[in-house]
């Protein structure tokens, strides 16, 4: 391929993530003569948002799945028909540890396949992160239990494998993703035993103004009450789960892993969240949770204990943005996400963001992040400044947006006194088996009064997760900032691979 920068050569866009907006970006730029390389971990494109059944599975109906198809169907086709064109190159199976700035431009660095021990290198003039959020879990007595799942985790079982996790589920937390988790699983086969949500009817009343000014949200929430309403699925609000109860479970004794949807054909597996280990027949597996009602300052009011049984209890607290190759590229961020100004770029040159990283607000925010980041990059590679009437829509759907999440934040916040639930021998970080009555010590005996402090004297973030999972939980209970701690990678690199990087030829 021409390097980027040399006579003839078209400018060159590498885009990190084939989510909504990577994709918008993706089809954007290249509308407008650039040449894009679109790098995604996973082998289809999609992202999360539409996640595609793996192709072996023989979906009939994987529509069913998703309510916005015929969107990604516009973004499939597209991406199909540039890859023809020769204007798009998508890299599926390319996990992205670092990007490097240098005077010609950029090199985003990869590793490739499941195994992630392959090097890869794109060079390209500009880059745009589009790396999506992850989901933040906080923790509680027995939320280690084989059975426990991420919402997020539950919903890309369905999607992306057409199995749940069992029979009967509670899905539980705070945050929209609920919804269609819940009548997801539910249409899927799975009995739901209670929806839990911790946002209470105040919350929704206080911000009512902006969220009216969304119909269209309003309405899609509206739909999927009705959905879980069909189903006969209770719905809990100003609830939260106290506890998961475990027992031993035999040769005899219920599923040990997955459930086909629609049918009762256990598979001879689980998954432990955030694993890939199977749980073996006979150890101990979620048997009910107890859930209780919360007072209007955030605490279990005494009294409203309810104990439910389920063998799954897929849950969730919001999300993150997934902001580590923005950090160390030396990107700003405002809080929890990447800084971006009208145009998407971030304050390092040659860099923009879209999607979940700049701020969590669904696919639509996302697509017309990706948009208006794919016009932009476009007018400035080719040497002119951009004109915002050429995304004049998207930003008004930008504007808009943004507001409504942001009243959607506050309605959606976890508990105020959720670390009180967390007893000093649950485990908050999983990776290291830090406790929380360990963490407790670190800042009443130690004096530990931030994140750092604590991970040296606990080790609690040293993990194979480096604390994306644990620290929103360990800065909660050491009752300091969750600051985000800059990583030189942003996946672990094998020591090969770090030592010939940049030796290597861009991939073909």
């Amino acid at each position: 391929m021409t390097e980027p920068g040399s006579p003839g050569a078209l400018p060159h866009l590498a885009v990190i993530g084939a989510g909504p907006a990577g994709l918008a970006a993706t089809l954007a730029a290249a509308a407008q003569g650039v040449h894009v390389t679109l790098l995604d971990a996973a082998a289809e494109a999609g992202g999360q948002f539409y996640r595609q059944p793996a192709s072996a599975l023989r979906a009939r109906r994987p529509r069913a799945l998703h309510h916005e198809w015929r969107t990604w169907e516009r973004l499939r086709d597209g991406l199909r028909a540039h890859v023809r064109a020769g204007t798009v190159r998508h890299l599926s199976d390319h996990h992205v540890w670092f990007v490097e700035r240098h005077e010609n431009g950029l090199t985003v660095h990869a590793l490739l396949g499941p195994e992630q021990e392959e090097p890869a290198e794109v060079r390209a003039d500009a880059v745009l992160l589009a790396t999506g959020g992850y989901e933040k879990v906080l923790p509680f007595p027995g939320w280690t239990l084989p059975g426990v799942v991420s919402a997020g985790g539950a919903q890309a079982m369905l999607k992306g494998g057409l199995v749940v996790s069992g029979r009967t589920a509670v899905v539980a937390g705070t945050g929209p993703l609920l919804l269609p988790v819940a009548t997801g699983l539910a249409a899927a086969g799975m009995e739901v035993a209670a929806l839990v949500e911790s946002a209470g009817p105040r919350a929704f009343l206080r911000r009512t103004r902006t969220l009216a000014a969304q119909p269209g949200k309003i309405a899609e929430g509206a739909r999927y009450a009705a959905r879980l309403a069909r189903h006969r699925v209770p719905t809990l609000v100003g609830h939260t789960v106290v506890e998961a109860h475990g027992a031993e479970r035999g040769a005899a004794g219920g599923a040990a892993g997955g459930t086909e949807p629609g049918t009762e054909r256990g598979i001879e597996r689980g998954t432990e969240p955030g694993t890939e280990r199977g749980i073996e027949r006979g150890t101990e597996r979620l048997e009910a949770v107890t859930v209780a009602a919360l007072d209007a300052e955030g605490r279990v009011r005494a009294g409203t204990e309810r104990r439910i049984p389920c063998d799954t209890l897929a849950v969730g607290h919001g999300m993150l943005p997934h902001t580590d190759l923005a950090d160390t590229l030396g990107c700003r961020l405002e809080g929890p996400h990447v800084r971006v100004d009208d145009e998407q770029r971030t304050d390092v040159p040659g860099v923009w963001a879209a999607g979940e990283t700049t701020g969590i607000g669904g696919s639509d925010l996302s697509l017309a992040e990706g948009h208006i980041a794919g016009r932009s990059v476009a007018a400035r590679l080719h040497g002119s400044a951009p004109d915002p009437r050429a995304w004049a829509r998207a930003a008004r759907t930008r504007t808009r947006l943004r507001a409504f999440f942001a009243a959607l934040d506050s309605v959606y916040a976890p508990p105020a006194h959720w670390s009180e639930q967390v007893t000093d021998d649950t485990v908050v970080c999983r990776c290291e088996e830090v406790t929380g009555g360990a963490i407790r010590q670190a800042v009443t005996e130690l004096g530990a009064g931030d994140l750092r402090t604590v991970k040296l004297l606990t080790r609690a973030g040293m993990g194979w997760c480096q604390g994306r999972v644990c620290s929103p939980a360990v800065a909660g209970l050491a009752g300091c900032e969750p600051t985000p701690v800059r990583r030189p990678f942003a996946r672990p690199v094998p020591l090969g691979v770090l030592a010939r990087a940049g030796e290597r030829e861009e991939e073909d």
